[in-house]
């Protein structure tokens, strides 16, 4: 087919979208068959100007943007695609979502392009959750009224966002598109169809990555076993009898598109898409991460100061000196803290105070986000048997000035705040149940994201970057249940500092992450966080490591050795030129 003029595209485009008047959703999986068995307008006639195409306009989209791990993933891919079309010219790269958090300054470039379009935020966010409540929380019967107004209402939608990216697509002269969770984590469905109609009709080609899909611990009842507990994720299949519905569903998450590639991020993905799902191999693969050369670096005590003192004004808005708000009011209020998210130390009790430059200071370090799956909450399950059971007591109480933080950096999206309260329940039980003595020296901080206040700039002090909040860490805890990949496992062996962390789903998933069938060097050393009771040898261990940091030293070197080997900027580069030289092919 020849090439097309972008304009001409957009006109087709609408008048595809017009012509489809929907009563069902077996309507609009005709319209997919149809638009996805066209052939395409070729975007070039020589493989020389494909790359120069792809450097004229590459967006990146998703839900929103923020600091979370899929935003600083995502960071990183639009660093290497970068720095492979520079030699072509300079590159466009744009940013494309439903809403941009202000702490996503620190990880998008400057010169990158930015586009917040309504409707295209997710779960709770995709208009206040009325959407998302309707499809996958609310019974919908098949062929009933309801769910032909659903039909009718999410087309609606996912034509309006066909239209508006079309126009930016055309506008931007936009060739290649890297979606991420779009089409695999189903938190608005009507912008996952929006996406899928624009680019097989336009013929765009899209590097479709998937971090998390709606199957990872997620089942429809009848396929549960006996005794097995319901998984995070089975709202997704709550409407599974709705036959057409689910069809749809079925073939958006993710789409098989004509240009379409399916990038995963472990292989245990892979697997599924091609032995479930019937993709063919050419068209699944695995993109790998990267570590910053930062993350290397080596530092001091000092540093490991500097970094607790910034910290320190961040958590205590501005103050030297740490003054935690006790547990108990936070818990009264923290409705009215989810809307804005400060940082905040808590105590058991008003009138406590914490030193960030302490010497006695122990910060456990969970450089994570607060949702359900993650199990934050376990961490207080660990403290709670070092104070009863291991070394850590005796030395906190023969020397007073010793304190422990549990510090959690990430925010809590809007729909997790029951875990957010599990995890303030966690902790003041577990402060309840010790000796005020010991317990009025542990702490929970939450820094939600972010990395500077305002009177970093009367004191001289840099904005923290990543690197630096896992520096201010004793040890890193990972206590998550289920992962796609496990980053901060790589980030705290990088950084140079023992991880504490569960054998977290899938176990193939971490097993790759650990290097368990990697050549001894090349493997990652760990503790493990136990699912049930902590042994004594655990405890033992994990005490001595929070009282002499030095006892893992050699297992530390190990780790940012293997860790360097394994997941370097120059490997992830490769991996991306596999790709585009495969996308290259679907012509």
């Amino acid at each position: 087919m020849k090439s097309l003029d972008r304009n001409e595209l957009f006109h087709q485009l609408e008048i595809v979208l017009d012509n489809c008047h929907p009563s069902d959703w077996g309507d609009i999986v005709d319209l997919l068959k149809q638009i996805k068995n066209k052939k395409k307008a070729l975007i070039n006639p020589r493989s020389e100007d494909f790359m120069k195409s792809f450097a004229r306009g590459t967006a990146f989209i998703t839900f929103s943007y923020g600091i979370d791990g899929v935003s600083i993933e995502m960071s990183k891919y639009a660093h290497i695609i970068n720095d492979l079309y520079t030699p072509l010219g300079t590159p466009s790269i744009h940013f494309i979502c439903g809403h941009f958090h202000p702490e996503a300054v620190s990880i998008l470039g400057a010169e990158w392009h930015r586009n917040q379009i309504d409707g295209i935020d997710g779960w709770d966010k995709w208009d206040d959750g009325t959407w998302f409540n309707a499809l996958f929380l609310t019974n919908m019967k098949s062929f009933s009224a309801e769910s032909s107004r659903l039909t009718s209402e999410i087309y609606k939608q996912a034509k309006l966002i066909a239209n508006r990216l079309g126009k930016y697509f055309v506008d931007n002269k936009i060739s290649f598109v890297i979606p991420v969770n779009v089409a695999s984590n189903p938190g608005n469905i009507a912008f996952t169809l929006g996406l899928v109609l624009v680019t097989e009709i336009f013929g765009t080609y899209v590097l479709n990555s998937n971090h998390d899909f709606y199957w990872e611990a997620g089942l429809p009842a009848s396929m549960r076993e006996p005794g097995e507990q319901p998984g995070v994720r089975d709202h997704f299949f709550r409407n599974r009898d709705n036959k057409t519905f689910f069809l749809l569903f079925d073939s958006l998450f993710p789409w098989n598109g004509s240009r379409w590639l399916q990038a995963n991020i472990n292989a245990y993905q892979s697997r599924i898409l091609i032995n479930n799902f019937g993709f063919s191999k050419e068209k699944v693969f695995e993109i790998s991460t990267s570590v910053a050369d930062t993350f290397f670096e080596l530092y001091s005590k000092k540093d490991v100061f500097d970094i607790r003192l910034r910290m320190g004004h961040i958590l205590s808005n501005g103050e030297a000196i740490m003054r935690p708000v006790p547990v108990a009011d936070h818990l009264s209020r923290v409705e009215c803290w989810m809307k804005n998210q400060q940082p905040i130390i808590l105590g058991a009790h008003a009138g406590l105070s914490v030193n960030p430059r302490s010497d006695d200071l122990i910060i456990l370090l969970q450089p994570t986000r607060i949702i359900s799956r993650k199990r934050i909450e376990r961490n207080f399950e660990l403290i709670r048997q070092l104070f009863q059971k291991s070394a850590l007591q005796e030395e906190f109480r023969e020397n007073l000035n010793c304190q422990l933080i549990l510090h959690i950096s990430g925010p809590t999206p809007i729909e997790h705040q029951e875990a957010l309260q599990n995890i303030l329940f966690a902790y003041q039980e577990t402060i309840n149940g010790l000796p005020e003595l010991l317990a009025n020296r542990i702490f929970l901080a939450f820094s939600a994201g972010h990395e500077t206040h305002t009177s970093f700039s009367k004191n001289k002090f840099q904005p923290l970057t990543i690197e630096a909040i896992y520096r201010m860490a004793d040890v890193v805890v990972f206590p998550s249940e289920a992962e796609g990949r496990g980053l901060p496992i790589i980030e705290a062996s990088a950084s140079g500092l023992p991880i504490i962390c569960s054998h977290y789903r899938h176990k193939d998933v971490f097993s790759d992450v650990i290097g368990e069938k990697l050549d001894e060097e090349l493997r990652i050393k760990y503790i493990v966080f136990p699912e049930g009771e902590f042994s004594q040898t655990v405890l033992s261990d994990i005490a001595n490591l929070l009282i002499h940091p030095g006892t893992k030293q050699n297992n530390i070197i190990h780790n940012r050795e293997a860790v360097r080997a394994r997941y370097s900027y120059i490997a992830l580069k490769h991996g991306f030129e596999r790709l585009l030289n495969q996308l290259s092919k679907l012509n």
